[in-house]
């Protein structure tokens, strides 16, 4: 690991150093205050999830308000910039019955007749960032929301998951995007406190190289001190078709080592329930556009002594960047799972920003945790409704409506057992700088 880590690092310093074989982004700053620019994403936000078999149902109801202000770099050889980004909400409704990373609970013990924790009524997040560039190479230190395949910020609900730490960018060669950095702190959607969820220190790094406008491929690392070890692989190719159509061809995969005595995201660590501590996922998916329409077919396999565990990664458990993923991520110990999903762009049909997505999806084979049971089986159907409004004062507005049937053959099987879960998100971005 700390070979990869060293490797990544000499490439970002080295590119920095030499002529660079494009424009620079450097070159391009606009000053510090010239190139600000700033946003406020108002976003309501309702999730239901209604459980059979005597589970008992969560539901949550909030607004928020999250502010993203951002300098823009100064001048010169290294530019310099500053930035916030923050959030604040407030519940709708008593939330008693929460528990869908959506509403803030308190830590102090209280909770109401019926043994439910005490939300908090509104609470705010946040924290600063500074970057310095120079060429093309950025290091931003603070507080950040990251998309990484390895170490990812929960973004599905009203607010998003903040890391506190260091990253830094490359773009030095054209087409190639190098990531290497250090974070020791994680604020999860429903956390008031930075450090809650207990993250002590991850390195992360990687690579995301485009070949031509038809093939690129990625590779990411993560190492997060006394929980995993996670390297992340994946390529993608689009074939260009007659009649404005295509054929588009993903694989990726995931390969974690857990370390021993580390707690996993199911109760127990994974050392109390095998000696095999390794986990492999991978997946393939082959996706059909024609115009308006899209079709996609996946097939996902999941091997190992332990299911995929994004719980021990540190993170919101959105750092499974694979094709089966809705309501359940399919990602059970041994569980194999095939998918069918269809997409529809109703623009073409005289309603522009209209969109429908629906998909089932099939696992099987599952060995449920703490049981003889080695061929569980669930099975998901999702659609989606989505919605942008194309002008006038509501600009941009979009409304997100999904809803999701999950199913399991066994109790255990995914973590969720059988729920009929309802999504609906208004978001309303508002621009002032």
């Amino acid at each position: 690991m700390l070979k990869a880590q060293k490797l990544t690092l000499a490439v970002v310093i080295n590119a920095v150093l030499i002529t660079s074989a494009y424009a620079s982004e450097q070159s391009d700053a606009k000053g510090f205050v010239e190139g600000a620019q700033g946003s406020v994403l108002l976003r309501n936000g309702f999730i239901q999830r209604d459980k059979k078999k005597g589970l008992k149902d969560t539901n949550s109801w909030v607004q928020s308000a999250v502010l993203n202000l951002e300098s823009g770099f100064t001048q010169g050889p290294i530019g310099f910039a500053a930035g916030v980004v923050g959030d604040f909400s407030f519940k709708l409704g008593d939330n008693y019955h929460s528990g869908n990373s959506m509403v803030a609970l308190k830590n102090n013990g209280a909770r109401d007749a019926n043994g439910r924790v005490d939300p908090y009524d509104q609470w705010t997040r946040g924290g600063g960032f500074v970057k310095a560039r120079a060429s093309n190479t950025t290091l931003t230190y603070g507080t950040q929301v990251l998309d990484l395949p390895v170490l990812a910020s929960m973004t599905t609900r009203n607010t998003p998951e903040y890391f506190e730490g260091t990253l830094i960018t490359s773009h030095e060669i054209k087409d190639l995007e190098l990531v290497a950095g250090k974070f020791t702190k994680n604020q999860l959607p429903e956390h008031i406190a930075t450090d809650q969820n207990g993250l002590d220190r991850a390195y992360v790094w990687g690579a995301k190289y485009k070949f031509n406008d038809q093939l690129n491929a990625s590779y990411y690392g993560a190492d997060i001190k006394d929980k995993i070890e996670r390297h992340y692989v994946s390529a993608a190719y689009k074939q260009p078709l007659a009649n404005d159509s295509s054929l588009s061809y993903e694989w990726a995969g995931y390969s974690t080592k857990f370390k021993p005595g580390a707690d996993t995201y199911f109760s127990g660590g994974p050392n109390t329930r095998t000696e095999d501590l390794n986990n492999y996922i991978w997946a393939f998916s082959t996706t059909y556009s024609q115009g308006a329409h899209s079709v996609m077919g996946a097939y996902q396999q999941n091997t190992g002594g332990i299911g995929y565990d994004y719980g021990a990664n540190q993170d919101g458990g959105q750092s499974i960047y694979l094709p089966n993923s809705y309501l359940s991520d399919f990602n059970s110990k041994g569980e194999k799972s095939v998918q069918l999903q269809y997409n529809l762009d109703l623009g073409a049909y005289n309603v522009p920003g209209l969109k429908w997505t629906t998909a089932f999806v099939y696992g099987w084979d599952i060995d449920v945790i703490g049981t003889n049971i080695d061929n569980a089986n669930e099975r998901e159907f999702f659609n989606q409704l989505s919605y942008t409004v194309q002008s006038g004062f509501a600009k941009d507005l979009k409304i997100r409506a999904r809803y999701s049937i999950l199913r399991e053959s066994d109790v255990g099987a995914n973590g969720y057992g059988d729920t009929n879960e309802t999504r609906i998100f208004i978001d309303f971005p508002i621009k002032f700088l």
